[in-house]
């Protein structure tokens, strides 16, 4: 049996946890999660996910911090890292982009296009 992509959900908000999951896993994915900054990087660093969806505001070092430390480390550095977020003005995205993340999804999500949303993100086109 195989298993979809591996996703890594950073979510410290157990409702929008809870549906993100729920969504994806209905949708094939594998979904591993993290609700901290610091677990994010140990999360990704030892599973090595397909992809990481990372909340802004988070307990401990926030979303920024996470991809910074994510980005200087040789095993974490090439896995694609979505912000999503309930951040939605244009200068919000703009500023995600331009702080490295490799897209932007905004809260709440939309459970029909969540699933196509993420595959676009998949690095080698694992989907």
């Amino acid at each position: 049996m195989t298993t979809g992509p591996v996703v890594l959900l950073v979510e410290d908000n157990d409702r929008n946890l809870k549906l993100a999951r729920d969504v994806l896993e209905f949708a094939g994915f594998t979904v591993l999660v993290a609700v901290s900054g610091e677990d994010a990087v140990a999360r990704a660093t030892s599973a090595r996910p397909d992809l990481v969806l990372m909340d802004l505001q988070l307990p401990g070092i926030d979303g920024h911090e996470a991809l910074s430390r994510l980005r200087r480390d040789e095993r974490t550095s090439d896995i694609p890292v979505v912000a999503l977020t309930a951040f939605a003005m244009r200068e919000d995205r703009e500023r995600a982009l331009a702080a490295g993340f490799d897209g932007y999804l905004h809260k709440p999500i939309d459970v029909r296009r969540f699933p196509d949303q993420v595959r676009e993100h998949l690095r080698g086109g694992n989907q």
